[in-house]
């Protein structure tokens, strides 16, 4: 356990050693990390991907991905406010000195909140459009990428957080199978 808490922060740390370096990439970075401009482009993406298809089969198909995704995203979040009653993990900003492009969360930071809703609407949309799965799975891992950069989670928050969004996808998914 001692030497996965010691790879957490000697990730945490390299990671977060280019910030304040390069003007415009703090820029980018700041854009990335912030927590309105990924989960934007997701729902945007996902609001695209419902009106997606050129018959009716493959929209109806498309529909029912984007909901599976959606609803995945809300338990999800429900899974992660549960967790975070019983465990709480103070953020990497709160024990090392680091550079920090957005403000100080108070919050718990296991598991990651970010990177379980994010990965939860990538799997639930992925399980019904590949295509379009990815792209949601590519924008979550950069969004898990620049929040563990900037401190905010240690790598094993963020994993942590997108194995529960997945799992909660794949139970949501099965779910909607034995409702249908």
């Amino acid at each position: 356990m001692e030497a996965l808490l010691k790879l957490d922060q000697d990730i945490v740390i390299w990671l977060n050693q280019g910030i304040g370096q390069v003007a415009l990439l703090d820029y980018l970075g700041y854009l990335l990390v912030s927590d309105y401009f990924i989960p934007l482009l997701i729902s945007f993406w996902m609001l695209g991907v419902w009106f997606w298809g050129k018959d009716v089969p493959t929209r109806e198909r498309n529909q029912r991905a984007v909901l599976r995704g959606a609803i995945s995203l809300g338990f999800a979040n429900l899974a992660i406010l549960v967790l975070n009653q019983y465990f709480f993990r103070e953020r990497p900003l709160a024990h090392y000195e680091l550079a920090n492009l957005l403000y100080q969360p108070t919050d718990s930071s296991f598991p990651a909140n970010p990177a379980a809703l994010t990965f939860a609407a990538a799997m639930g949309l992925w399980l019904g459009n590949r295509r379009a799965g990815l792209v949601v799975f590519a924008l979550a891992g950069l969004w898990s990428l620049v929040r563990v950069a900037n401190g905010l989670f240690y790598p094993s928050d963020v994993l942590a957080g997108g194995l529960i969004g997945v799992a909660v996808s794949g139970l949501v998914a099965l779910a909607l199978r034995l409702i249908e």
